[in-house]
């Protein structure tokens, strides 16, 4: 339920904000343990490391990467200061979007901010007990004369894209998009 208003009324704003936040802090924690599933199943069951790569369809194969970096490999840390220095930025980071997700309004907004912050928990995860994030997917595209490999992410990764996706949208098209009928 929401916060009392004055009078004892409920208010609105606390209801929605908080049911929103119970669904974040839900989605969050599924998008981090999920991440975190598949890569302890990579690699300590399946092997990734050791297997090299795996095709998985004609775009799409398997192959461990360690990211000392963040985000396409950038800000590369190869010492401990860096590595913790990375975590420290990653936490608050989540702090400040958990802030938000907790006073946000909007089902997109608070869905969007709990897919970044997973992603983000997840990638920080990695980084405290592996000393870096562990990446996996390799998307790319083959024909006879061409040969692009996108940059290699993981589910995580993914999980953040899509978030930053959905608070773009809801940007730049949430306050005035048409309610279905």
């Amino acid at each position: 339920m929401g916060r009392p208003a004055p009078g004892g009324a409920v208010s609105p704003r606390g209801a929605a904000s908080g049911s929103f936040a119970r669904a974040g802090l839900l989605v969050l924690g599924l998008t981090a343990a999920l991440d975190q599933a598949t890569k302890i199943w990579l690699l300590f069951i399946y092997d990734l490391g050791q297997r090299g790569i795996v095709a998985v369809t004609p775009f799409l194969d398997l192959v461990l990467t360690w990211n000392y970096g963040i985000s396409y490999g950038l800000f590369q840390q190869n010492t401990e200061l860096g590595r913790w220095s990375l975590v420290a930025v990653k936490a608050i980071a989540v702090v400040l979007l958990g802030w938000w997700l907790k006073e946000t309004r909007s089902r997109l907004t608070a869905l969007s901010l709990a897919l970044i912050i997973g992603g983000a928990i997840g990638n920080a995860i990695d980084r405290i007990a592996y000393g870096a994030v562990a990446d996996f997917v390799l998307l790319h595209v083959t024909t006879a004369t061409i040969h692009f490999n996108w940059y290699v992410f993981n589910l995580a990764d993914a999980a953040i894209v899509a978030g930053a996706a959905g608070l773009l949208y809801e940007s730049l098209f949430g306050g005035s998009a048409k309610k279905a009928p």
